[in-house]
């Protein structure tokens, strides 16, 4: 959740040169097909054959066909808490789908309390008319505790390229301190076996319990996660009111949320800068004002070859495409910001290195972006 900076904050970084000279602002380095549109959509995977599992926040689970443009429905979806930012969140593909046909859905459940991030894994079979159905769906992690509001719950799935572990960003769901809690998994990165179990050798395995799940902690809204070429995991998450960051996720580090950021409160009130606190891991970049970061790719294909090992940042307040690169010292800087004229939820990249990117909001467009 974000909201805008006064007039003066905004004018002044706008002249301050950190953001992409205008020339850059207006190139588009890519044209657009669009492939569907769909009502609310938060999230996609490429199948093998190249068709698309896509999340909607209602609840609904789609299958693209990006070659024929339709869409079908994927039946068996769990319940979900819709509202606030709640609703049915991220899909991942098991690293052993082409044999066993398990995907992983996130999403905000209601229960005592409020809502709660959960994340549940299930049997995908398609059928011959461009559908399917889900079966065998278990729960295999929860938020520890629930909140009202519906916000921050983050939820973006990832497994591990190599050790096929199981990441969850998990948001603070506007709680703030339980990100500085051992015995909270919220403002938390999260490793797990396939099947839900805390990954043996975490940080903080010997604790037990909701301690052991932990890998990094003091997160806050952690909507975009991928590897780069040497499997560590890049991270980018929303502050407050101001205070964006792109993190390189180091095992046990703390990053310092809400003790620490770059941003203020919403009421105003100061927030101490990392700078206050070396214990405390700093971003690699940050913004202020907010991008409004929705999703995150590492880039590593050949059809926007310069951009290789680039962060590629969807922002839902910027209405733009950030381009970060990263350096061999791991500092990050904004190299081009690419107006889109519309709320970016998400982002992938296919096999053959094109850019895929979903709008957020109602008729929120799949896009394909390929170079000029």
């Amino acid at each position: 959740m974000h909201l805008s900076l006064s007039l003066t904050a905004t004018l002044a970084f706008l002249t301050s040169g950190a953001l992409a000279t205008p020339l850059e602002a207006r190139q588009q380095p890519w044209k657009s097909t669009v492939i569907t549109s769909h009502a609310e959509p938060w999230a996609f995977a490429f199948l093998p054959d190249q068709r698309i599992l896509l999340t909607e926040r209602r609840g609904n689970l789609r299958l693209v066909d990006p070659t024929k443009k339709t869409t079908g429905t994927i039946t068996g979806v769990p319940a979900v808490a819709y509202g606030g930012q709640g609703g049915l969140h991220d899909v991942a593909l098991h690293p052993d789908y082409a044999t066993n046909s398990i995907i992983y859905l996130s999403y905000a459940e209601s229960g005592s309390g409020g809502a709660g991030g959960a994340v549940a894994r299930a049997k995908l079979t398609l059928n011959s008319s461009g559908g399917g159905a889900l079966s065998e769906v278990s729960v295999i992690w929860r938020h520890s505790q629930r909140a009202s509001g519906g916000l921050q719950f983050a939820l973006r799935l990832k497994f591990h390229p190599v050790d096929g572990s199981l990441w969850i960003a998990s948001g603070e769901i506007n709680q703030m301190t339980p990100s500085q809690s051992m015995t909270s998994n919220l403002g938390k990165m999260i490793r797990l076996y396939d099947n839900g179990t805390a990954y043996a050798s975490n940080p903080f395995a010997s604790q037990g319990s909701v301690q052991s799940q932990i890998f990094s902690l003091g997160h806050r809204n952690p909507l975009g996660i991928d590897w780069d070429a040497k499997n560590r995991l890049w991270e980018v998450e929303m502050g407050p009111m101001g205070g964006d960051e792109l993190n390189l996720i180091q095992e046990g580090a703390n990053y310092g949320w809400p003790l620490v950021s770059m941003g203020r409160h919403y009421d105003g009130r100061t927030i101490p800068t990392h700078s206050t606190r070396p214990d405390f891991v700093p971003p690699k970049a940050y913004w202020v004002p907010v991008i409004s970061p929705g999703g995150l790719i590492i880039y590593k294909g050949d059809l926007f070859s310069a951009w290789k090992g680039n962060a590629i940042i969807a922002g839902l307040s910027s209405q733009s495409i950030v381009r970060v690169t990263i350096n061999a010292d791991d500092s990050a800087k904004e190299a081009q910001r690419v107006s889109m004229g519309k709320r970016m939820r998400g982002i992938r990249e296919d096999k053959d290195g094109a850019i895929w990117v979903i709008e957020d909001g109602q008729n929120g467009r799949l896009m394909k972006l390929t170079p000029n």
